[in-house]
């Protein structure tokens, strides 16, 4: 890969312009982390259309922070609407305010550790379908672990797995559609009756039905849990009017997918890396046995996890699942020494900005005591897992708080020990995840001896 020009990274009015990004498709990550070796802000084509790649954390920063209001979300994001519907996750102006109030309260550090037995009640519930010696295909169960705890604390619903499965699948098709849509934005193929088209109709349908059935059964019961469908069912807007079905679908489906898939990954890739290091592992083991020693694990005892919670935020670094972030300008914007038009497309990478040398001391380490205090941290902008600024997920304490609670429960009961011959790689689709993760349970704890018995 060369740059198409070589021009100065820094000359006032022009940008280093990389050669067209569609043949390295398939090195998409590995394009994004050169990237960075071409300037602060450099121009790549995507299609027909050419687009500005932001390197530097600190523009990044400023992008979130304090011109955040020069930016719209972007292409990627505009293929994610659902059902016709502007959920929170690609709400623009006031509308995304008001959403987000609307919301919060069932984010707030105190309804969130309201959540955490229900998190463990499910997760217990998927531990137990594993037995000794069963190969397992990680990231599935890992999305389906992640999904029911999102499911069961916020919709008061967890489905048999066989539906939980077809939840999950149709939340990856519409991912996949998303991500494909915008690297290759022809709109005129979304409309032909093509294969992949087709898989989408039917995903969408899955999709609308299985929260269609959440909110009946909401509307339908006077005594309804007081969970997040509930709090949508008793919106108003400013007019005193209800939210219209399709903008509740899309609301629900975006978190049902959003609060799934980033913990789900992580947690695979966590799991991954352990069987990598069994140093780490085996201080994994420890802190928990230590921690639940006297008890079950609850709200009260997270906080005493600190080993664990480190094994979250280093995998949350190395492995991000976050490989593109998208914004347009709204007016002409200037970032550093590049001007940008209103109009123009930005991306971003925070998985090759967790992996920059020039932030990270031997960054492809895996190194959660990278995270203890008396280390040196970071510099602003250069650790976003979950973004920053009035952006920022609205689900990041809901995320940190599962987590640890998965990491913990699973390091409890079981080991997972790779399979012989098998390959794990990154794939960057709507996240990155890996190739295929199929690992061995070798019970320990309780599990072992409920399995001896």
């Amino acid at each position: 890969m060369t740059p198409d020009a070589t021009l100065p990274p820094h000359a006032p009015g022009r940008l280093p312009v990389v050669g067209h990004v569609m043949p390295l498709l398939r090195n998409r990550l590995a394009f994004m982390q050169q990237l960075r070796d071409h300037g602060d802000v450099v121009q790549i084509r995507v299609g027909p259309r050419p687009v500005f790649v932001v390197n530097s954390p600190e523009l990044v920063w400023e992008i979130l922070t304090a011109q955040s209001a020069n930016f719209n979300k972007g292409r990627l994001f505009d293929k994610l609407r659902l059902f016709g519907g502007s959920p929170l996750p690609i709400a623009e102006g006031q509308q995304h305010l008001q959403r987000r109030r609307l919301m919060q309260p069932a984010f707030h550090r105190e309804r969130i550790n309201s959540y955490i037995d229900t998190m463990i009640t499910t997760a217990e519930g998927a531990l137990r379908s594993w037995g000794h010696g069963a190969r397992l295909d990680v990231l599935n169960e890992m999305q389906l672990m992640a999904q029911g705890v999102v499911m069961s604390v916020l919709f008061s619903t967890n489905p048999d797995r066989d539906p939980a499965q077809a939840v999950m699948n149709g939340v990856d098709t519409v991912f996949q559609a998303a991500i494909r849509r915008a690297v290759v934005p022809v709109s005129a193929w979304e409309r032909l009756p093509l294969p992949g088209n087709r898989k989408l109709r039917t995903a969408n349908t899955v999709l609308r039905r299985t929260v269609s059935d959440i909110v009946a059964a909401h509307r339908a019961d006077p005594e309804a849990p007081d969970d997040l469908v509930s709090l949508l069912l008793d919106a108003r807007d400013e007019d005193g009017l209800p939210l219209d079905d399709d903008e509740i679908l899309s609301e629900i489906t975006a978190l049902l997918a959003a609060g799934s898939e980033t913990t789900a990954v992580t947690m695979a890739w966590l799991f991954h890396e352990l069987s990598r290091h069994p140093d780490q592992e085996e201080r994994l083991h420890q802190e928990v046995d230590t921690v639940l020693a006297d008890g079950p694990l609850t709200a009260d005892r997270l906080p005493l996890l600190g080993h664990t919670r480190r094994l979250v935020t280093e995998t949350l670094r190395l492995h991000n699942p976050a490989w593109v972030v998208t914004r347009e300008t709204n007016v002409p914007v200037r970032l550093g020494t590049a001007h940008l038009p209103a109009g123009a497309d930005l991306i971003w990478s925070p998985y090759a900005i967790h992996r920059d040398p020039e932030l990270y001391r031997d960054p492809l380490r895996f190194d959660p005591d990278r995270w203890l205090p008396e280390r040196p941290q970071p510099p602003r902008g250069a650790y976003i897992p979950f973004g920053a600024g009035k952006r920022m997920c609205i689900g990041d304490g809901f995320t940190w708080a599962e987590a640890t609670v998965l990491t913990a429960l699973v390091a409890s009961r079981w080991t997972l020990r790779p399979v012989p011959g098998t390959t794990v790689r990154p794939v960057p689709a709507i996240t990155v995840h890996p190739s295929s993760l199929h690992m061995t349970a070798e019970a320990r704890g309780r599990a072992a001896v409920r399995e001896a018995a």
